[in-house]
């Protein structure tokens, strides 16, 4: 099939946008849980991510089918408005921050819409990927992604930006016009994805082989929430940084999750994506290990635990979805969706257990970040299973 530029520009553009948008939530973690503005405990700061992992899910999984009756294009742009929609709510709650209850729905009710959202904006944008790169698939998924992770990096950046400014409200304000641009920019194009839309019908289930791919994306989802979700607040309230530090945190972890991507794109000639694959949930362990024993004070050394721990991230979930669908051509769109589904499924566990873990079961934020690790080791075990059946590495 034959792609125009404003097609490729389009996707790859959605990546960053959809990036900036996921991140936007967790990037203004202080201002959530300052007495100041929200005043929400750590149980509801958790509990907001649970409407977002669950819409997400359901998104993820209903968009193959609906993709089939409308179109890859249609659920893009479903997609991106219900970001849109995120947007527009988080910027009104915060005139009604004071009423604590109808600020909370208001938030639930956002993030169920950024959920509903990304599950089915980048299930199409892997998918779009795939389709219009067919020789380089993996390279392709992992650009898209690591231009998505670039997204998630400027977030922190631009919170920190505006809190600097007074305006913590500007970023979901930037990222509703951007998004604005992006739908006005993508309506005239045809943004095909052939016959990489079907998906198995309701008398056909997943191959036995996706639900070792899902599991380890629904592994990949816990570590990366870890690191994701909760690093503001370590680097605040366990190492003490200031506003300012714990937002840097963040911005390097998506970071070198984005350059890491980038890396192993380029370097795929020589260094094989499957020993990458083998390789980056050992590093994901030993950051969160090194995360784990950090003594109080030391947030330049949290800096570096987290940038690390964002590179171990970096191409797991991409080669995941590309190995995936490379395997599992004929239903490459639903392959997609059903990852992003138990990627969100790890997302969910870890985003709103923690919480619980903190303020009823006495567990601090060191003790979770080193039983992470064990999932990461996990992660690694499987990783020697999760690989295409067409390579010829053993």
């Amino acid at each position: 099939m034959t792609v125009s530029r404003g097609e490729i520009v389009a996707v790859y553009a959605a990546g960053i946008v959809q990036g900036i948008a996921l991140v936007t939530f967790p990037a203004a973690s202080a201002i959530f849980t300052s007495p100041a503005h929200y005043d929400l405990s750590s149980e509801e700061y958790g509990a907001m991510f649970l409407p977002q992992a669950l819409t997400a899910i359901g998104a993820s999984l209903l968009g193959a089918g609906l993709g089939r009756r409308l179109g890859a294009k249609r659920i893009y742009l479903l997609g991106l408005g219900a970001n849109l929609l995120a947007m527009a709510l988080l910027v009104v709650s915060q005139f009604v921050a004071s009423a604590h209850a109808l600020a909370y729905v208001i938030l639930l009710i956002a993030t169920a819409s950024l959920g509903a959202g990304f599950g089915l904006t980048v299930p199409a944008l892997n998918t779009f990927a795939a389709v219009f790169f067919p020789r380089t698939i993996d390279s392709a998924v992992l650009v898209l992604n690591a231009l998505l992770g670039l997204g998630t990096a400027l977030a922190p950046a631009f919170v920190a930006l505006f809190v600097d400014l007074g305006r913590w409200w500007g970023l979901p304000v930037l990222v509703a016009l951007l998004i604005t641009g992006l739908l006005a920019f993508s309506l005239g194009l045809p943004l095909e994805a052939g016959g990489a839309v079907a998906g198995p019908t309701i008398r056909t289930s997943f191959p036995a082989r996706f639900w070792v791919f899902a599991a380890f994306a629904l592994l990949y989802g816990v570590v990366e929430t870890m690191n994701g979700n909760w690093a503001t607040l370590y680097m605040t309230r366990h190492l003490g940084a200031s506003a300012g530090v714990a937002s840097l945190a963040l911005t390097m972890f998506w970071a070198t999750v984005t350059a890491g991507r980038m890396l192993f794109a380029a370097v795929a000639t020589w260094l094989p994506p499957h020993l990458v694959y083998r390789g980056l949930p050992f590093v994901c362990a030993a950051a969160l290990v090194g995360t784990a024993v950090l003594p109080r004070g030391e947030s330049s050394l949290g800096l570096l635990a987290f940038a690390l721990a964002g590179l171990g991230c970096s191409a797991l979930l991409p080669l995941t979805i590309s190995f995936g669908q490379r395997e599992m051509n004929t239903i490459a769109a639903a392959v997609a969706a059903g990852l992003i589904a138990a990627y969100q499924v790890g997302y969910g566990v870890a985003a709103f257990g923690v919480g619980p873990l903190q303020e009823r079961a006495g567990h601090g934020l060191s003790t979770t970040f080193a039983g992470t690790a064990a999932i990461a080791l996990a992660m690694a075990a499987l990783s020697f299973f999760v690989r295409p059946v067409k390579e010829g590495s053993p």
